[in-house]
């Protein structure tokens, strides 16, 4: 039975419109999760960069590569 223009099977004809919100909603989960994998992935690489910076900095100090002002300089940018 039909109720008039804009009643019949809805939006884009009835399966084909559940289809379409499912794929949405599944692109909408993709991204958010690549989203926080990125976050997470950018975290744990500067945590891990600090310490391996500051291992060259002080390798190059005991070689005698930099002097004692350069080598507070940048172990100042390190730790910010």
């Amino acid at each position: 039975m039909m109720w008039g223009p804009g009643y019949g099977y809805g939006f884009m004809g009835g399966g084909l419109g559940m289809i379409f919100m499912i794929l949405l909603v599944v692109v909408v989960v993709f991204l958010l999760l690549g989203a926080i994998r990125q976050v997470h992935d950018d975290r744990r690489h500067n945590l891990a960069r600090k310490p391996r910076a500051r291992e060259i900095l002080d390798e190059r100090d005991a070689r005698g590569e930099i002097d004692a002002e350069e080598y507070q300089r940048k172990r100042a940018e390190i730790e910010h």
